[in-house]
């Protein structure tokens, strides 16, 4: 997994030890936006989603982390295909 340098809305990371020691498991996390804050040197507050193994949000939240521990995480892939809606039949009657 490749590192971040700064983070854009639309990123999926992720988000470990190596960003921030709260983050002992790892997690997915989805950027919203960088927040405008004033922190530490070499740390940064992110808003974003945290995402389940299959991509889905379960949270949303604000994390403070340093953007040398983050890393490009892989885009998860869904189990199995989501149903496909059929459109009713339409009858022609006489």
């Amino acid at each position: 997994m490749a590192a971040v340098t700064t983070p854009c809305a639309g990123d999926l990371l992720r988000v470990g030890p190596e960003a921030s020691v709260q983050f002992c498991r790892p997690i997915l996390f989805r950027v919203i936006r960088v927040l405008d804050r004033t922190t530490y040197d070499g740390w940064m507050w992110l808003e974003g989603y945290q995402l389940n193994d299959k991509g889905d949000a379960v949270d949303r939240r604000a994390i403070f982390v340093q953007p040398a521990g983050l890393r490009v995480a892989p885009v998860p892939v869904a189990v199995g295909q989501p149903g496909r809606k059929r459109a009713p039949s339409r009858r022609v009657t006489a």
